[in-house]
């Protein structure tokens, strides 16, 4: 297909290009099957063309659709004969996202919306592009709107508060200042979770198996994507470089990726891979790391635990159960680390290791995000949380801190609109739409 959108130029380079490449003028919103000339006349295809004169387009614009038999050949060919026609009005290649970028600027989409029509398309999961649906329809930024009538509503009594000090109302007990803003508190944090929870969707967690050789990394990683992906055998130092790949559990797409055995070795080719894997294993979200259940850990176990990256979760999985006779389990280490007990070979444990990635993902087993977040909308929404916490500190203050009060107020309100692109910079959205793929 081939979409054009006229700005400036508007109906009159519309009408010429419909008549340049169809013959003819096209009705408004209604598709006809009509030949595609080329700049002499020549029939260089037969398709159905569309003509959606503004505001009613996706863009906000005059636009006009040719939908052809899509070989790369002929709709090479088409999209020269729209350049060639329309070179006198200025038309030209569309860049990466410009279609999203002037609906939003038209006012047909926020920017939350703009972001869910490429999250759509890049959608890994079917939980994820129900979701990324939920956010273009408008779920998302309609909580945001929520948040933000309420923000305002209650900076409107304290404004009206600081215009008139002369009434002497304790503004803080007479408008319930302090209910106002636990509730607006409370409906932001509900509004996080699920913005987790879609963020989760969205980009998924990295998953990297780390531990010495020969420990079952390789046969854990098949037993997880529930296919041959890596080379499984009894010789230590099999696998020399990562191997990726990207599963799903319960929708939520999870990278998981087998490292290289962490050990001391003069091979170099061993030795750049186990470099690799400790590259991987600092930019985990999540590390499982594998010991031999017949043996426990060792002192180079422990040794390896000790170069993890605080902070990240642990999750100790000791493997080879089978060969004890042993059931899976699922306990709480002394240290805080989960530990698995189970047989990647088998298979026996699997699903206790799943459910725990899903504990540590936060993510509730049988619920669905409403709708899909980046992590430029998590930001936003903590750094409007921790101006409302401020703005709770202040009401205790009274009247002394009613212009403070006011003021953080205001700042959370930026932040919530800075989601929705009621406010934001140039630079913001030039990142944000520069991502997007030609045609959106």
């Amino acid at each position: 297909m081939v979409r054009v959108s006229f700005g400036a130029a508007a109906a009159p380079a519309a009408q010429h290009l419909m008549t340049a490449l169809c013959g003819r003028q096209l009705a408004a919103r209604q598709a006809v099957y009509t030949p595609f000339l080329d700049p002499h006349g020549a029939i260089l295809d037969r398709g159905i063309a569309l003509y959606f004169p503004a505001p009613h387009s996706y863009t906000g614009e005059h636009v006009l659709e040719l939908q052809g038999h899509g070989g790369p050949v002929v709709m090479q060919l088409l999209l020269q004969s729209c350049l060639a026609a329309g070179a006198a009005f200025g038309v030209r290649l569309a860049e990466p996202g410009e279609f999203t970028r002037r609906a939003f600027l038209n006012d047909k989409l926020d920017l939350a919306q703009a972001e869910a029509v490429a999250d759509l398309i890049e959608a890994s999961t079917e939980a994820a592009a129900r979701s990324a649906g939920r956010s273009l329809d408008g779920a998302f930024s309609r909580d945001i709107h929520v948040l933000v009538e309420a923000v305002v509503t209650l900076r409107m009594l304290v404004e009206a508060t600081l215009d008139f000090p002369e009434e002497e109302i304790d503004f803080l007990e007479a408008a319930d200042a302090r209910g106002k803003l636990a509730k607006i508190r409370a409906d932001l944090a509900q509004v996080q979770r699920d913005a987790r929870h879609g963020a989760l969707l969205r980009e998924g967690l990295s998953v990297v198996l780390a531990g010495q050789p020969n420990v079952g990394k390789s046969s854990l990683l098949n037993a997880l994507a529930g296919a041959e992906l890596a080379i499984v055998t009894p010789i230590a130092g099999t696998t020399r470089d990562k191997v990726a790949q990207t599963i799903q559990i319960e929708g939520i797409p999870l990278h998981i990726i087998d490292t290289a055995g962490l050990r001391d070795t003069e091979d170099e080719v061993e030795r750049i891979g186990i470099a690799r894997s400790w590259q991987e294993i600092d930019r985990a979200d999540v590390i499982l790391h594998l010991l031999d259940a017949r043996i426990g850990q060792t002192p180079e176990d422990h040794q390896i635990a000790a170069r993890f990256t605080g902070g990240v979760p642990v999750v100790r999985i000791l493997n080879k159960t089978d060969l004890l006779g042993a059931e899976p389990s699922i306990a709480q280490a002394a240290d805080g680390a989960s530990e698995v007990r189970l047989s990647a070979k088998s298979g026996a444990g699997i699903d206790l290791l799943r459910a725990e990635l899903l504990r540590l993902a936060g993510w509730q087993t049988g619920t669905e995000s409403l709708y899909l977040a980046r992590e430029r909308h998590l930001i936003a929404l903590r750094a409007a949380g921790d101006h409302l916490a401020t703005a709770a500190e202040l009401a205790d203050q009274n009247a002394q801190a009613l212009d403070l009060f006011a003021e953080e107020l205001r700042l959370a309100q930026t932040q919530f609109n800075s989601i929705t692109g009621e406010f934001s910079s140039d630079d913001l959205l030039g990142v944000i739409f520069s991502r997007f793929c030609i045609g959106k």
